[in-house]
């Protein structure tokens, strides 16, 4: 599943970076950074858990751009953790 240069999330548009060294100096694996509408994602991880991580800041970013100021990151965490999956899972059926 590629992850994209940029996301639109209710009209805005998040682009995403990665990040050296988020993970070692922060103990972050990525961050939303929603007044720069960034997505940010440590670099030193596998492909795979970038996209996991991505799906996470995403599902952050979706929550605060529909209004939810204040997010429970265990919620966050279990609906992008499944999210991920089904969309990794179905990737090919969604293909044009």
């Amino acid at each position: 599943m590629p992850i994209p240069l940029q996301v639109n999330v209710a009209g805005i548009d998040y682009t995403v970076h990665y990040q050296e060294g988020l993970l070692k100096t922060y103990n972050l694996m990525g961050q939303v950074l929603y007044a720069e509408s960034r997505i940010d994602i440590d670099s030193s991880m596998s492909k795979t858990k970038k996209e996991q991580v991505f799906i996470h800041e995403l599902v952050h970013a979706m929550f605060k751009e529909s209004g939810y100021e204040e997010q429970d990151e265990d919620m966050v965490n279990r609906l992008a953790i499944i999210l991920y999956q089904v969309l990794r899972q179905n990737e090919l059926k969604f293909k044009a």
